[in-house]
C-alpha cells in the first residue's frame, strides 16, 4: 500500500485541490507503462491555467498542484 502526498502550491483551498487530485486518481495509472498517475494534468479555473504533476516514489505517489506561468 502506498501513501498519497499532495503539495498545494496555490491559493486554492485544500478541499478543492483534494477533489481535483481525486479526479486524476479516478483516471487510473496511465503514465509510465501503467505504473504512475498522469504525469501532468492541465486545468482551467477562473481563466487561469493550473497543473497537477505526479511523481512516483518507492512508497508514495506525490501530486503537486501549482499555477502555470503565463507565456
Amino acid at each position: 500500500m502506498s501513501k498519497i502526498i499532495i503539495k498545494n502550491q496555490t491559493e486554492i483551498d485544500d478541499i478543492s485541490v483534494l477533489t481535483l487530485v481525486q479526479r486524476v486518481i479516478k483516471n487510473g495509472r496511465i503514465s509510465n507503462n501503467g505504473k504512475q498517475y498522469c504525469y501532468l494534468t492541465s486545468l482551467d479555473i477562473d481563466n487561469q491555467e493550473y497543473h497537477i504533476v505526479t511523481d512516483l516514489n518507492k512508497c508514495s505517489d506525490v501530486f503537486t498542484f501549482y499555477k502555470a506561468s503565463k507565456k
